[in-house]
Formats: C-alpha cells, structure tokens, sequence
C-alpha cells in the first residue's frame, strides 16, 4: 500500500473531520508547525476540520523581528488559536486565510495582501521512523505527560528542528498535549511577506516559543494531528456517599453531623 502524501492526508482529515474523545476543548487536522526565515521572519500554519471550540477554522502565525507575533484566523479570536496564544501575541485578525495543494507535496497558504507562502514537503528517513514509531505507541501513552516529553525531546534533535514540546502550557494559561500521527519535513520555500520576499529558509539566533510551545528551527508538516486542553475539562464532582459508606463513617447521606 502507498504511504498517503500530505495532500491526502489533509483531503482525509477535511472530508472525515472528526473530534478526538475527551470532555475538554479539542482540535484535529494538520499544521506546518513553523518556518523561520532569513529576513528574521516566522510563519506557521493551522488548519483545524474538527473544533470543539467552534467552528472549523485555518490561522496563519506570523512573526515580525520588530513587531511580534499577529495571528490571522477565518473564525473569530475566542474560536481560534488566540484563545490559547492571545497573552502574547501583538494583534489578530480575522480575514480569509487561503490554502491550496498544488500537487501531492506542494501546498501554498496566505492572507490576501499581507503573506503568500509556498511550500514544498518531502519524506525523509527520520519523518518516516517518527511516523512508524507515533502509529505503534499505545493509545494510553498518548496522554501521559512524561512520554509526550520524552518524545519532544527526541524529536527535535532527530528533525534537526531545535527544541520541542509536545506537552506544556500556553501563554493563556491552559495545558496542552499534541499528537501528531504523520510527520514530514519542508524540502524548499519561499515566502512573500508585507511585499517583501522574506529570503531563503533559515534558523534564526534565538528560537522562538509561545508559553512552552517552541516554534521548529526547520519546517515541520504534520497530520493526522489532535490537540488536547487537558486543564478546560470540567472538574470532577465526588459522588455522594452510599448508605454503606455512611455506616462506615458514622454520617447518614443527607444529614449534617456538628
């Protein structure tokens, strides 16, 4: 069977959008996890088909060396990235975000007359180990902090991507774990930003990070990709004693002792 190409993977994930299990917020479908650029610049790309947030919705993240983070959303502010990422980001707007696969690895995203963003993907032997070794790990480990850490750990160095956190907090203040399935790396790039051409891929002096969330010094596609909110389930109620319980206690349910 022929490994599904990104293309496939998001034409998946839009056709047979579905939520992850949980009772806190949840998002599902793919991202370009970061690109820095030569001009000091940093894009990032989300789309989410599933949101229990709200509709689905597609953000690009940009970074100016002399302005900071502003997100562009087709969903509103509290419908969209910012309501995790909004304490520290200079602005948001919301206005139509574009993407469009121009073949099976070739994806190009943008905000009318702010980005255009071309990218090209590839499969290299790391991304595929990283996506056998996601697909063999037990559904139960997906949700234990100190396996997403150590995986975060090992990812980075293995992608040549700097540090990476699949479990943390975001500026906001909420947890958050991520799961991505499928893994490539972006092969080239070009990007026009504020009309600009914003140079060739490059790492920048000093990796950004929003809250524990750290930005790839390299160009990361992933897919097949939910995001859990782990602190925005409802607390848990203790159900009230039963008649046997009591009788061990000495209470009676329904009646107060002093």
């Amino acid at each position: 069977m022929a490994t599904p190409s990104p293309r496939d993977c998001a034409a998946l994930a839009e056709t047979t959008a579905a939520l992850p299990p949980g009772t806190d917020e949840r998002l599902s479908g793919y991202a370009l996890m970061g690109m820095p650029f030569r001009s000091g610049h940093c894009l990032a790309f989300r789309r989410f088909p599933a949101s229990s947030i709200g509709p689905a919705y597609a953000a690009l993240w940009l970074f100016r060396p002399n302005a900071g983070w502003t997100i562009y959303a087709d969903a509103p502010p509290e419908q969209s990235c910012a309501r995790y990422f909004g304490a520290d980001l200079a602005g948001t707007a919301l206005t139509p975000v574009e993407r469009h696969w121009e073949g099976p690895f070739a994806l190009t995203v943008g905000v009318p007359g702010v980005v255009r963003w071309s990218l090209e993907l590839k499969e290299t032997r790391s991304t595929a180990a990283l996506t056998t070794a996601a697909g063999l790990l037990p559904e139960g480990f997906w949700g234990r902090p100190a396996v997403l850490a150590g995986m975060g750990r090992f990812m980075g160095p293995a992608l040549h991507a700097g540090t990476l956190r699949l479990a943390g907090t975001v500026p906001n203040g909420q947890t958050y774990q991520a799961r991505p399935m499928r893994v490539w790396v972006v092969k080239a790039s070009h990007a026009v930003i504020d009309g600009t051409d914003a140079g060739a891929p490059k790492p920048l002096p000093q990796q950004l990070h929003l809250g524990d969330f750290w930005l790839p010094q390299k160009g990361l596609f992933v897919a097949d990709m939910s995001l859990h909110f782990p602190s925005t389930a409802p607390a848990r109620t203790q159900p009230a004693p039963t008649n046997q319980q009591a009788a061990h206690t000495g209470a009676h349910p329904g009646r107060t002792t002093s």
